[in-house]
């Protein structure tokens, strides 16, 4: 597997380090426990739930040492940063406090209580340039959370009172702008159809989880004509510069109530395009939770149903009526032509719509990206799989299914239509928080996604359950 150029050094000098015990690193390991645990209470400002009010500041390296006994460096048990995190329950002061919303306790982990201590314990190295905000900690929302199903009935009552095509006959392609900014996108009609899932066993390069071949029946859908950008999944993931870039196009109030309460990404720790470019270049790293939430998002702003593709409908969409390996043929000399993967992607991902698209009309559905589906990954699947528009429904957090190829491979092999990638905790190895995100995957700079609309609506309760799989935590 190839790496980008920074990331390839950043391994290497990995690789080299000594055997023992990494130092603990501020940005990675010490400043998510001190945003989501202790600057809540700990700034100037407070916030929604805490006044402020107190005479130790942890947003800056300046003030977090102007109180002397908080931090002192290569004394943790001196340091009541640490030590007061170490208190029975029932003390007056334990840090973190109860949470005076909820009024539940809300103690740091004993591996959190640990990284401070060994952080203190190094000399407490915390860069002068480094300020801290409060975050809130992640919580990953299940199906059944106080305010979620009435919440997706709102944004179904919007999409059943949006005009939308009777039968197939009225499916078009179209290009919708996303209200509230000059972003648009474009989507292409799929018809209905019979297929072949799957490779037949003489397939070079197949592997068993593509088999049995098997028949099944899709219904008619329009998918994005092009992975999602960053320009257009920046607008879901920066909700604060997405009010600002709203607020001069005077849109209707009820319409900013209801995209605003859908849940957004924290923010992330790392710059997410890793330096490959972002401006008309696919949206990576996020996970499948993090991609179905932009789909309900980009329901309530347009009034259209979105949501990821089922892998039948993925590898249907794909094939676009062909049977080869590859939607033009066998001959994988011709990738290039089709194709970012890793022989001509110069160690990165490519802006989308670039290559030849297949006979459907969709851009880079092999390489580029491998794309997200909805599906949990189940090698013997096929086996048993419904012959009708089937769906593995996510009972577990991984694996996941994830198609189409990307930049970062070699091997064409990995291209062919039928080829099937697994999602695991690997891709979220280097995640510094604690809990691990439930919105990015920072080791998977190979994956995104593209979005689906069915041409039948479904009942508000599919709704929910296709934007929340319950399983979102590690």
């Amino acid at each position: 597997m190839k790496l980008p150029p920074a990331l390839s050094i950043a391994v290497l000098a990995l690789a080299a380090m000594p055997s023992a015990r990494a130092a603990v690193d501020f940005d990675k390991d010490v400043k998510p426990i001190l945003e989501i645990n202790c600057v809540r209470c700990h700034n100037p400002k407070g916030t929604d739930f805490e006044s402020g009010k107190t005479d130790v500041d942890l947003t800056s390296h300046e003030s977090a040492f102007d109180v002397v006994s908080t931090i002192v460096p290569g004394t943790p048990e001196k340091s009541k940063l640490y030590t007061t995190t170490t208190l029975p329950d029932d003390a007056k002061k334990l840090m973190p406090p109860k949470n005076k919303a909820t009024g539940k306790l809300e103690r740091i982990t004993a591996q959190q209580s640990e990284t401070l201590k060994l952080w203190i314990q190094e000399g407490a190295n915390w860069p002068k340039d480094a300020k801290l905000v409060a975050r809130k900690a992640e919580i990953a929302p299940v199906g059944g959370e106080a305010g979620e199903p009435a919440l997706v009935k709102e944004i179904y009552q919007r999409i059943t009172t949006t005009q939308q095509p009777v039968n197939e006959k009225g499916m078009q392609p179209y290009s919708t702008t996303i209200a509230g900014s000059e972003i648009a996108f474009d989507m292409v009609p799929i018809p209905a159809g019979k297929f072949k899932m799957g490779s037949p066993e003489g397939e070079a390069g197949r592997k068993p989880d593509e088999g049995p071949a098997h028949e099944v029946e899709i219904a008619p859908f329009w998918m994005g004509k092009c992975e999602v950008t960053w320009n257009e999944f920046e607008l879901f993931m920066y909700p604060d510069e997405e009010k600002k870039t709203r607020a001069a196009k005077q849109l209707d109030p009820a319409l900013n109530r209801l995209t605003d309460a859908i849940t957004h990404p924290t923010q992330p720790y790392v710059e997410m395009s890793f330096g490959m470019g972002k401006d008309g270049f696919p949206a990576i790293s996020m996970t499948q939770h993090a991609a179905n939430k932009y789909c309900q998002w980009l329901s309530a702003k347009t009034g259209y149903f979105f949501r990821l593709p089922t892998e039948a409908e993925w590898e249907y969409a794909a094939r676009a009526g062909t049977t080869t390996p590859y939607f033009w043929g066998d001959d994988a000399s011709k990738m290039g032509e089709y194709c970012w993967y890793g022989k001509n992607s110069d160690f990165k991902y490519q802006k989308v719509g670039k290559k030849k698209p297949n006979p459907w009309g969709l851009y880079d559905i092999l390489g580029n990206v491998i794309e997200w589906t909805l599906d949990q990954y189940d090698a013997n699947y096929y086996a048993t799989a419904p012959k009708e528009n089937p769906w593995n429904r996510a009972t577990k957090p991984y694996p996941h299914t994830a198609r189409g190829g990307s930049w970062d491979d070699d091997d064409p092999a990995k291209l062919r239509v039928a080829a099937r990638r697994a999602s695991g905790p690997e891709w979220k190895i280097q995640d510094p928080q604690l809990p691990k995100s439930i919105w990015y995957h920072t080791d998977a700079q190979f994956l995104g996604f593209r979005i689906v609309r069915p041409l039948k609506t479904p009942t508000a309760e599919e709704m929910q359950a296709y934007w929340n799989s319950g399983v979102e935590k590690d």
